[in-house]
């Protein structure tokens, strides 16, 4: 499985970016997928993640409200859409999926990572 991400950029407080990410594999094998990321001198964060099963999504309680995961299973992407952007929601976003059936806000269970993206929100 290898994961592409792109759509990270610079934004002004309160603006939107959306993220996307691109999933090849080489099976049908079901798996969850989402988005975490990493400011400097902080360690990797959930930020939010889609499961495959169709369970609800799982929002970090620091975006809940201002950004929506969604999933096209046909095209498999995962998309994150950010709107009322902060200055520090700033970090390396991240693409991962996970095959396994372990807990979806364990970062340790994700098998396959994106190469990441950077956001910057700043004025």
């Amino acid at each position: 499985v290898q994961l592409q991400a792109s759509g990270g950029g610079l934004v002004h407080p309160g603006g939107s970016l959306r993220l996307s990410c691109v999933v090849s594999r080489h099976s049908s094998s079901a798996y969850d997928a989402g988005w975490f990321r990493q400011a400097p001198g902080k360690e990797r964060e959930l930020v939010a993640i889609m499961p495959w099963r169709g369970d609800r999504p799982v929002y970090s309680n620091s975006v809940r409200g201002r950004f929506t995961i969604s999933r096209h299973k046909a095209a498999d992407t995962v998309y994150l859409q950010m709107d009322s952007l902060k200055p520090e929601d700033t970090a390396v976003y991240y693409c991962a999926a996970k095959t396994n059936r372990g807990h979806l806000d364990k970062i340790a269970n994700y098998d396959y990572w994106g190469q990441g993206t950077q956001v910057t929100v700043s004025s």
